[in-house]
């Protein structure tokens, strides 16, 4: 009698999800055979009537058609899904590839790489070489050869960005210098642009991900007036006008003495705004001359020459150029932001 049932239920399920055609026909198959008073279900109350030594036989045979009817449902549900798949791609507008585009909008450079093209200009007008390099570099090249060794306080104001297998992002372009130097040498002048990446909390001002401009100058008897020069005639070029900048001590390891670079806000026109955070002014350029242990490590001799460093904020500079109050504006990929370039 329980086989006999059992078979019956067997070929009515094979039927109703032959007929099944959606998500839903599936569910109401699940409830009529599994549900709490399903065809199935209903099968364990019969177990009451059948004698003791019986119901161990009885349930096994149960339990079959139970995995049984669940294994199909999966598998119904499975491949309606692949079906309803399968027909939305292949209902899918095809498209000719041959076809002339119909496009007639124009696109335009980044804001960044308007100002960096502009600033590598000058520069090379002035006999600095324009380098490139990596973005995921090792500890040493972004810290020990900087005069930043392991445990030293310095690396905490970076929030640097490690990769599993011991590499990391770097975080300023200065990680360049090493190679540059034992590339070049001594005479040497070259700037090296990059992306920079630091674990920052985002605001008008800070990103997560900017542009740096790293530039060296070392020769006999270079100094601070070296670098005043340069950075000035940069960036009168620049921004076609004289800027007001100043000059303010700053501790970065692998400069000695180190400065920070101000110039007046041009957004605000020194007045106070959310970009300088109403000071008026905007740091631009970590300066100063290369540390000799920096020198060293580069394989220039310090008893001969010295050197001046910098680190220009090329995704500020580009702020400062175009008006740009908010920095994350650069990298949110609007449209409607960089449209105003297309003429530039």
């Amino acid at each position: 009698m329980l086989e006999e049932k059992i078979s019956g239920i067997r070929a009515q399920l094979d039927a109703a999800i032959a007929e099944a055609k959606n998500p839903s026909d599936i569910e109401a198959i699940r409830v009529q055979y599994l549900g709490k008073k399903g065809l199935v279900t209903d099968l364990m109350k019969e177990l009451k009537d059948v004698p003791n030594d019986q119901k161990k036989e009885y349930g096994q045979k149960i339990n079959v058609i139970k995995k049984e009817a669940e294994d199909k449902i999966k598998e119904a549900i499975a491949a309606i899904a692949k079906k309803a798949e399968e027909e939305l791609v292949n209902s899918a507008e095809q498209y000719d590839i041959t076809m002339p585009v119909d496009f007639t909008g124009e696109g335009s450079y980044h804001p960044i790489t308007l100002v960096q093209r502009e600033v590598e200009e000058v520069f090379a007008s002035m006999g600095f070489t324009i380098e490139d390099y990596l973005e995921i570099v090792d500890d040493y090249k972004c810290f020990e050869a900087l005069n930043i060794p392991k445990h030293h306080p310095a690396r905490d104001m970076q929030d640097t960005y490690y990769l599993d297998n011991g590499q990391l992002l770097k975080t300023h372009t200065s990680a360049a210098q090493n190679a540059i130097m034992r590339k070049y040498g001594a005479p040497l002048r070259a700037v090296f642009p990059g992306r920079c990446f630091r674990n920052e909390n985002t605001d008008a001002c800070h990103e997560n991900t900017f542009f740096q401009m790293e530039g060296m100058m070392i020769d006999e008897n270079i100094s601070i007036s070296n670098l005043i020069y340069f950075m000035k005639t940069m960036l009168s070029e620049v921004f076609k006008q004289d800027i007001k900048v100043r000059l303010r001590p700053g501790f970065f390891p692998f400069v000695e003495p180190g400065f920070e670079l101000d110039i007046s806000c041009l957004i605000c026109g020194g007045e106070g705004c959310p970009s300088c955070k109403n000071s008026g002014w905007l740091e631009l350029c970590p300066c100063g001359m290369i540390h000799p242990n920096v020198l060293k490590a580069g394989g220039i001799d310090t008893d001969k020459y010295t050197g001046f460093a910098f680190g220009l904020g090329l995704t500020r500079l580009a702020m400062m150029r175009y008006g740009i109050k908010d920095i994350r504006d650069l990298n949110s990929g609007n449209l409607k932001v960089l449209d105003q370039f297309k003429n530039i």
